[in-house]
């Protein structure tokens, strides 16, 4: 499935009482399909799924599947420590229409690699849905070998992977010899180029709800051959990209869209605010308009 080269890891609206805003994330939703995002991923890291209820998921699912309509594509995060919990999860956002779901490395349990084949394996098997899987040992404390991505990727409905241990040698290993049409996604926005460079499809991206579109005509210069202009618009997209993470994401990418007038509300706890340093450091980057577009 073409997932396409912009991918949002979208942040989950709520209100001023901490709950999921249903109407604010259909106009989040209707700004990153206007702003450069290819597809979109639910209930991810970025979507502060562990502080999601079951509930909340599935009204997020169906929320976002409606406001979409059959745009872009909308990549449901189902997975979680717990694969009876993911299968579960993983049928009933099916049935609302998601075109795919995403599956994250069992995080707290530090399962081997022949475990993390078993969960990954065991809850593919049991939908249609196409499969990506999802490497982030900053969160999950395991890593998943090259080895063990690659005997995944042989599974008929396991069909891409976001990348996020930001080891550029095993990305490259795994674009290598994964099979003709598995996609390979940065996890990190500032490896979105390199990633690129080396055979890469794309980025899942927290940066691209602020400068989604600007990350666009980055990647289609570098496709169109024009390196030496990409290459300096990911040198003038680096400081935003980095200082959207100032703090625990996805704080300071909400506080941004914030700033932008996109009502998305504050993170839940166990996360908190900006302090005001980081509130002032993230306007000072974010708040001026910047061309990013190199003639």
């Amino acid at each position: 499935m073409n997932f396409g080269r912009i991918v949002t890891a979208m942040v989950t609206p709520f209100n001023q009482h901490g709950q999921l805003d249903v109407e604010a994330t259909k106009d989040l939703v209707q700004h990153l399909m206007s702003n450069g995002t290819d597809a979109l991923v639910v209930a991810g890291t970025t979507g502060e799924s562990p502080t999601l209820s079951t509930e909340e998921k599935l009204l997020l699912f169906k929320t976002v599947v409606e406001t979409v309509n059959g745009q872009i594509p909308v990549i449901a995060g189902t997975g979680s420590n717990n694969t009876q919990a993911s299968i579960e999860l993983t049928k009933q956002a099916e049935e609302i229409g998601v075109d795919a779901i995403m599956l994250v490395v069992p995080y707290y349990n530090k399962p081997s690699q022949e475990g993390m084949y078993a969960h990954f394996s065991t809850i593919a098997n049991t939908t249609k849905l196409p499969v990506m899987l999802y490497n982030i040992p900053g969160r999950s404390v395991v890593n998943m070998s090259v080895e063990t991505t690659l005997r995944l990727a042989q599974l008929p409905n396991i069909v891409s992977t976001k990348e996020a241990s930001g080891d550029l040698d095993a990305i490259a290993s795994i674009i290598e010899h994964a099979p003709e049409g598995f996609s390979i996604y940065s996890g990190d926005d500032s490896l979105a180029l390199p990633v690129l460079a080396i055979g890469g499809t794309g980025v899942v991206s927290v940066a691209s709800h602020i400068v989604g579109s600007e990350m666009q005509q980055m990647v289609r210069n570098y496709q169109a051959g024009q390196v030496t202009a990409a290459a300096m618009q990911h040198r003038q997209l680096l400081p935003i990209m980095k200082t959207l993470f100032i703090a625990p994401n996805p704080t300071a990418v909400k506080a941004a869209l914030e700033l932008k007038g996109i009502k998305v509300g504050q993170v839940r706890l166990p996360l908190v605010p900006l302090t005001a340093e980081q509130q002032a450091e993230l306007q000072t980057v974010v708040q001026p308009t910047i061309n990013f577009f190199v003639s």
